[in-house]
């Protein structure tokens, strides 16, 4: 049984610094004991983000490698992005698959929404598998056309053990989808 915990009171906000796309807030907090702490976190945009997995078939999922700031590496993932001002995560998972893969999705079903990191972050994303799929393209923001892998979903095991599919939130999806298809 869960006790319901009272959350601590903010006493005090201030931007603390800011870029052309993150901005960290300071907080000072007091707890219900009394603790008071400062604490710096990243708020969200509020809309939220969106994490793809395509099937190309029952068998075959897509997959993309793309290059990765944070690593200074290309890493093997899920399509993503950003839900933009007035879509709904669907529209923008669809719009990011054709934008990232070529495909549009004629079924998307909702999986999960996870957060990424919430000790630090406000920020969520919503994972969909997509199927019955069509070829269209849109023009998107990536510098460079990005590889698109196919992959077994049988295979999967051999997927966790590749070097360059490491990023958390790809590692759940597949995972997520792969129970919900039909066990682990």
């Amino acid at each position: 049984m869960t006790t319901k915990k009272v959350l601590p009171q903010i006493t005090a906000r201030k931007q603390v610094a800011k870029s052309r796309l993150f901005a960290i807030e300071q907080i000072d907090l007091t707890f219900s004991n009394g603790v008071e702490r400062e604490y710096e976190r990243m708020p969200g945009a509020g809309r939220g983000a969106v994490m793809i997995v395509p099937m190309l078939d029952q068998h075959s999922m897509l997959l993309v490698r793309e290059y990765c700031a944070g690593t200074h590496s290309y890493e093997l993932g899920f399509p993503k992005g950003l839900i933009d001002a007035g879509e709904s995560a669907a529209e923008a998972a669809n719009r990011e698959l054709k934008e990232e893969i070529g495909y549009g999705a004629e079924n998307l079903t909702f999986i999960q929404t996870v957060a990424m990191a919430p000790a630090f972050f406000d920020a969520q994303m919503t994972i969909f598998i997509a199927d019955q799929l069509y070829a269209e393209k849109l023009e998107g923001d990536e510098p460079e056309a990005l590889e698109v892998v196919s992959w077994s979903l049988a295979d999967y095991r051999q997927l966790l053990q590749q070097p360059d599919f490491n990023e958390a939130r790809s590692l759940a999806a597949l995972l997520l989808v792969k129970d919900h298809l039909g066990g682990i």
